[in-house]
């Protein structure tokens, strides 16, 4: 006899990860439980929210019956059983569109699944939709796509943050469990802070990049989206590990992230950068919030230490440099002959250019003529070829400053949520 200890409209879709997952391996609900809890929330909100830029309602329901099915045999699990997910549109999924937010992957139905999604699935997670995003991954609020903006869920006048703005409103609304998403520049982080829940950049490497459509390579990873500390650590625990498929990937093992969660502050020598936060335009009440933070941790024990960042000042324009060349060389591929529609001329140039013009939008377009500009033969040293120096620079100082300290801390944003459209959005 099954003794449900949730109720499927509410409790369900509250939980953290580790209990629903027990719950679901102990019979006390099933997979199609925990589905349908969150389906109730997102029939109810999202028409307003607008985080998923697609569901796939058969496939979800198959991931679930095949879980149900799993566990009533006495089948081993994994650590993600029955939990409903969503991932960033830029997580190529088998039979499920992946359009990355622009007109010009419309349609395009991947044969194949990436890495993550494919580990997500092997330990038990079922898939109910991909979230919205800034058009390739480009943008801060979520208003650069092809299909419209998302709203923040505390407040749907203001932006959710971008570029992974659908997967932050997804978790922090309860339309998701959690999320996987993609950070470039900021893309998880920002997005997570405006919207109040946890987000995660990984160390390059960490996570495979197979099966994630490329914004700039160098700097591109993709990491968890979660309503909690302990969350992300499971989630990360499931993505994380080499990959053959990614030559990037590195082959380090896979520590036990949750364990890590127990340590506590304790002796944490946690490195802060006062020129940076002085300089960069930092509101007062982030700042007050950074600060209650530092004081959290004080008091749990750790230790504030001041580091010094000597080329910091130099970081954004180095990131805007390198991450548009790889932009426009990432997406010289998308032109008409294999992805998404195409617009037909008389000659081949003319197709290209027309089926561009109508495929990208105007973030897009500004950040491809940009690093086409920094790849010319007579730009590509003194612009490209000198950031690439300046971030060995930078890589130099961060080692540095952990010589002095374990971690260091920074208001992940200057400024708190925005109204849509009050801000310019290159990011």
């Amino acid at each position: 006899m099954r003794v449900y200890a949730y109720t499927v409209s509410g409790d369900l879709a509250t939980l953290a990860l580790g209990p629903l997952a027990a719950a679901i391996a102990a019979g006390e609900v099933s997979a199609a439980d925990a589905l349908a809890a969150y389906r109730v929330r997102i029939d109810a909100y999202d028409p307003a929210i607008g985080a998923y830029r697609r569901r796939c309602d058969d496939r979800a329901n198959a991931e679930a019956a095949a879980v149900d099915a799993a566990l009533k045999r006495g089948d081993s699990v994994g650590p993600l059983t029955g939990i409903p997910m969503g991932l960033k549109d830029i997580l190529v999924t088998k039979d499920v569109e992946t359009s990355c937010g622009s007109k010009i992957l419309e349609g395009w139905i991947p044969p194949y699944e990436g890495t993550v999604a494919s580990r997500l699935t092997a330990a038990g997670a079922v898939l109910m939709g991909k979230h919205a995003m800034d058009e390739f991954a480009m943008g801060s609020s979520n208003e650069n796509s092809a299909y419209g903006p998302v709203g923040n869920p505390w407040d749907l006048d203001y932006v959710p943050g971008g570029s992974s703005g659908g997967s932050a409103a997804a978790v922090a609304a309860g339309l998701a469990a959690f999320a996987v998403g993609s950070d470039t520049g900021g893309s998880i982080r920002q997005p997570a802070s405006l919207c109040g829940i946890v987000g995660l950049k990984p160390s390059y490497g960490r996570v495979t990049r197979a099966g994630m459509v490329a914004f700039a390579s160098s700097l591109d990873q993709a990491g968890p989206m979660t309503r909690c500390v302990r969350d992300a650590a499971l989630v990360l625990g499931v993505i994380a590990g080499a990959d053959p498929l990614d030559a990037t990937c590195l082959s380090q093992p896979v520590p036990d992230f949750v364990s890590a969660c127990e340590r506590g502050a304790k002796g944490l020598r946690i490195g802060v950068h006062r020129e940076s936060m002085d300089r960069d335009g930092l509101d007062q009440e982030v700042r007050a919030a950074f600060e209650t933070a530092l004081a959290v941790v004080r008091d749990a024990g750790a230790s504030i230490v001041d580091i010094d960042l000597p080329h910091s000042d130099k970081a954004i324009a180095t990131y805007y440099v390198l991450s548009m060349t790889e932009a426009a060389s990432n997406l010289a591929r998308y032109d008409g002959v294999r992805y998404g529609p195409r617009v037909e001329r008389s000659s081949l140039l003319g197709m290209y250019e027309a089926t561009r013009d109508a495929g990208f939008g105007k973030e897009v377009k500004r950040r491809i003529l940009l690093g086409t500009f920094l790849q010319r033969k007579d730009s590509y040293e003194a612009y490209y070829g000198r950031a690439m120096k300046v971030r060995a620079l930078i890589a130099r100082d961060y080692d540095a400053a952990f010589q002095r300290c374990d971690v260091i801390a920074s208001p992940t944003s200057p400024v708190a949520g925005f109204k849509r459209g009050s801000e310019s959005t290159i990011r």
